[in-house]
């Protein structure tokens, strides 16, 4: 995994996040002194709160249950119901026959176009 092109406080949540999940995983404590204990070995450096903040915010909650349930909100939401069987299903399984058919045209117009010259054509 590259951290290149990330902001310093995105790769820093990602160190930390990784981090956490080592821990778990192994089966450790989550608390500040492995948290930083963990990105040290691994040659990162993050701000001196991020471990204390990780380790507040996890304190008394099941890291699994953090994992496996979506949360309340946007797409974790509109996967959910797709996945138990709602009426988003056939609209899901729609969308990629239709997309795999036209995928040059949808991802060339995905942000506007590919060509600058079909941009200045049309005006």
């Amino acid at each position: 995994m590259s951290f290149t092109g990330m902001s310093a406080s995105a790769k820093e949540d990602m160190v930390v996040s990784l981090a956490t999940l080592v821990l778990h995983d192994g089966g450790k404590e989550i608390t500040a002194e492995n948290i930083n204990a963990v990105i040290g070995a691994t040659g990162n450096t993050v701000a001196s709160y991020w471990g204390g903040l990780f380790q507040s915010l996890l304190a008394g909650k099941d890291v699994d249950d953090l994992i496996i349930k979506p949360v309340a909100g946007g797409p974790a939401a509109g996967g959910a119901t797709a996945a138990a069987g709602g009426e988003d299903a056939p609209a899901e399984d729609k969308k990629p026959s239709s997309s795999s058919s036209s995928a040059g045209g949808a991802a060339a117009d995905l942000f506007g176009g590919s060509d600058s010259d079909s941009d200045d054509s049309s005006s």
